[in-house]
């Protein structure tokens, strides 16, 4: 059974920085593409990042240089750090591996 638990969201100013942590079990984590989504109120959910079995990154052009996503295979995490967040980050973030979500962790950008 695969299970991705978020965590490291919450409320922080326009300029600040958040990590957010997804923790895997039940996949071979080290094999496997890892990404990042958000979904924000009354929006598609969409995509913001990507990293490749072998470490490789993606980005959306509306996080490009914002955002840096990285993976600990030992620990079987994927990261999320977001820096020089804009109120229009507000979003629910998910962690998403196989085609299996997290519940997300919520991420609230103040003006």
């Amino acid at each position: 059974q695969v299970t991705l638990v978020e965590s490291g969201g919450g409320l922080v100013q326009a300029g600040g920085s958040l990590r957010l942590s997804c923790a895997a079990s039940g996949i071979i984590f080290r094999t496997n593409a890892m990404a990042w989504y958000r979904q924000a109120p009354g929006k598609e959910r969409e995509w913001v990042a990507t990293i490749s079995s072998g470490g490789f990154a993606y980005y959306a052009d509306f996080v490009k240089d914002r955002v840096t996503i990285s993976r600990d295979n030992v620990k079987n995490t994927v990261y999320l750090q977001m820096n020089s967040l804009k109120p229009e980050d507000t979003a629910v973030y998910y962690c998403s591996a196989l085609d299996h979500w997290g519940q997300g962790t919520q991420v609230t950008v103040s003006s």
